[in-house]
């Protein structure tokens, strides 16, 4: 599976402006990690971001997100989001999200 280069140069111009990071293809896309963790993933035209088990349920309350689901299975601490719904605030709150969930995590 391709994914949206556009959208993944918004991503990656946005998250550079923080912290550094590196991308990598995985998923079927391509990820983007902050100390080895990921934050969030471009797969396809959708914005795959990590999230918090505290903030799963408003995060999937937010228009243009479902639970990401591997074979059928819901992977938990995981949201996909549409890319139709990701304008530029949109896109930095969902980055946000993200960034919020992997500063949890020890360094990899």
């Amino acid at each position: 599976m391709s994914y949206d280069e556009v959208l993944a140069e918004r991503v990656r111009e946005l998250l550079e402006q923080t912290e550094e990071i590196t991308a990598k293809k995985m998923f079927g896309g391509l990820v983007f990690t902050v100390q080895g963790n990921t934050v969030v993933g471009v797969v396809g035209d959708e914005l795959l971001v990590r999230v918090a088990t505290d903030d799963t349920p408003q995060a999937l309350a937010r228009p243009g997100a479902r639970p990401f689901e591997v074979r059928g299975r819901i992977s938990k601490g995981w949201v996909i989001v549409a890319g139709e719904v990701l304008d530029d605030h949109v896109l930095n709150d969902w980055l946000h999200l993200g960034r919020k969930a992997a500063a949890t995590l020890p360094p990899k």
